[in-house]
């Protein structure tokens, strides 16, 4: 539904890899191992441009990743015709193949990632505690903890002590006009 109202998908290489890592983890599979050594070499270059503006990463990637990607989608394509259909090298081959337009975005904006390690890395404590807030006792409570949650999670990210900042934003909620409530916002906050 979000594709249809003009989202755009953005592939995660990180998970396009770990699909011929476990291939490969599993039964050494040679296959696998030239996949990974295509997408190391997209992180090798990526690492060289991390610190570069936008602009100028879309146009290295354009002159150096962009070799490496056709290169790759060519072998791909090549290498799905030659195993079988329903094997593991299969599945992670069309893996990359079906995700390919969205795995190749980041050549036209330099801003995009070529993976989504930093926002899972974010979210991962959520994910793994996910079942244990299955009973946070009702709905409102469950809404409640996400609330508080997410303003911890925002914190971290603007770079404050949570703690820090949850008790100053308590300490000064009870005084705070509703108009200036934005003020407390983790982004607009100054203790």
């Amino acid at each position: 539904a979000g594709f249809a109202n003009g989202i755009t998908e953005i592939g995660c290489w990180a998970h396009a890899r770990r699909k011929f890592h476990d291939l490969h983890v599993a039964n050494k599979s040679q296959i696998a191992e030239q996949a990974l050594g295509y997408i190391q070499e997209l992180y090798l270059i990526e690492r060289e441009l991390a610190e570069l503006p936008p602009e100028e990463r879309q146009r290295q990637r354009q002159e150096n990743s962009k070799p490496i990607l056709d290169q790759l989608h060519h072998w791909l394509i090549a290498k799905r015709q030659q195993v079988p259909d329903g094997s593991g090298t299969a599945r992670a081959i069309a893996y990359s193949l079906k995700r390919w337009d969205a795995l190749t975005r980041c050549l036209d904006d330099g801003a995009v990632p070529i993976d989504n390690n930093w926002v899972e890395n974010q979210i991962r404590p959520w994910a793994l505690g996910r079942s244990n807030w299955l009973f946070a006792g009702s709905l409102r409570s469950g809404q409640r903890a996400a609330n508080i949650m997410t303003l911890i999670q925002s914190a971290r990210i603007n770079g404050l002590n949570p703690q820090a900042y949850l008790q100053d934003v308590m300490e000064k909620l009870p005084t705070q006009k509703a108009s200036k409530i934005e003020e407390l916002l983790p982004h607009n906050w100054t203790p």
